[in-house]
């Protein structure tokens, strides 16, 4: 499974409610994720909350793409990643 981090643009601002309505938006999202075989591990969020990235394991960048359709979610960009760990050169 390959590793993705997608960057997105939320020129209003991110807005998810610390409650259960933002609880249930969040797992609709990755229920929508499921369908494609995409998982989301956790995302970083700006300050002003107008940008995020997030890491996504899936298939491929078109499996990402299609659920941040589905979850109606923008895409500014899909890198693909890997992990490298500073720790390990110790």
């Amino acid at each position: 499974m390959a590793r993705f981090l997608i960057e997105r643009e939320f020129p209003d601002g991110l807005n998810i409610p610390l409650d259960e309505t933002g609880a249930q938006l969040c797992r609709n999202v990755i229920d929508s994720n499921a369908e494609d075989g995409v998982t989301w591990l956790h995302s970083y969020v700006t300050p002003d909350r107008k940008r995020t990235f997030c890491l996504y394991d899936g298939p491929t960048p078109e499996a990402v793409r299609r659920a941040a359709v589905r979850s109606q979610l923008p895409i500014t960009q899909i890198t693909e990643v890997r992990v490298l760990d500073p720790y390990f050169y110790k």
